[in-house]
């Protein structure tokens, strides 16, 4: 097996514990890991604005290195925070993607400037204005929003209600874009061909890592092209059965329990 170069690691049900904090003994496993050579980088939904607090956290704003933002629809550079990579659904997808969802009755929301757009309020759309501490607007006219494209959209909702619509999105709009849920009650569509395991391959190819030399951390079926991109793809005791199942390696923990921690201790520094 490869020696460990680039660790990817995801933030929410992964680094982050229930309460949204990163936890010393994470921190210090992530120095760690950072001493030894290895460069660590945050993979999320997120948007930039989100992240901002937990990339400070761990210092990634005092070094170059990279963020993966949006599920990979935005990569930042953490030194000057610039971004080095941006990737929208096309104006007619977007569109599509509104009018299939608005017709089943879901709202619908985008992440644009450190804002929370939705379609109408919802419980779904409150909770994620509490997760990720960004302010909701609830815009009139929607579809005029997201007709010059947008990153991502996001469908809240009953997750037994979502799976049908994303057979109803992938009927649609097939290979013209990506479709996954990133929690069950969140839907997300993003650019074809964009997620956290394209924008991993980019991150890897600028800082010259090879593939087999990444190992990726997730819950989530959001992880998914993360995981089975990566040398190694570990899920955490939390995560997803589907994301289990397609793991290289399932950690004995939660991400209560410092599962990142465990990992780290036996890819990245047992060695």
């Amino acid at each position: 097996m490869a020696a460990i170069r680039l660790l990817a690691v995801d933030l929410d049900d992964t680094l982050l514990r229930s309460d949204l904090t990163i936890s010393y003994r994470a921190k210090s496993a992530i120095k760690k890991a950072e001493d030894s050579g290895v460069k660590v980088v945050l993979a999320s939904g997120r948007v930039p604005a989100a992240m901002e607090s937990y990339a400070r956290a761990l210092g990634m704003r005092r070094r170059l290195g990279y963020v993966i933002c949006g599920n990979g629809t935005i990569i930042q550079e953490t030194l000057a925070g610039k971004t080095c990579f941006e990737a929208t659904i096309p104006p007619k997808q977007a569109l599509v993607a509104f009018d299939l969802a608005d017709a089943e009755g879901f709202p619908v929301q985008i992440h644009e400037a450190g804002v929370l757009y939705v379609s109408r309020s919802n419980e779904y759309t409150e909770y994620d204005e509490k997760l990720t501490g960004l302010s909701q607007i609830v815009v009139e006219n929607f579809r005029a929003m997201v007709s010059g494209g947008c990153h991502k959209l996001l469908i809240p909702g009953d997750p037994m209600l979502l799976a049908p619509l994303q057979a109803l999105f992938a009927a649609y709009l097939g290979e013209e874009i990506t479709l996954f849920t990133s929690k069950p009650y969140f839907l997300e569509v993003l650019p074809a061909g964009v997620d956290k395991g394209s924008a991993l391959a980019r991150v890897a190819g600028l800082l010259g890592i090879r593939r087999e030399e990444v190992l990726a951390v997730g819950d989530s079926m959001n992880d998914e092209a993360m995981l089975r991109w990566a040398g190694i793809g570990v899920a955490m005791a939390n995560g997803d059965e589907r994301i289990k199942a397609i793991a290289d390696f399932v950690s004995e923990r939660t991400n209560d329990d410092d599962g990142i921690v465990e990992i780290i201790d036996r890819f990245v520094l047992s060695g």
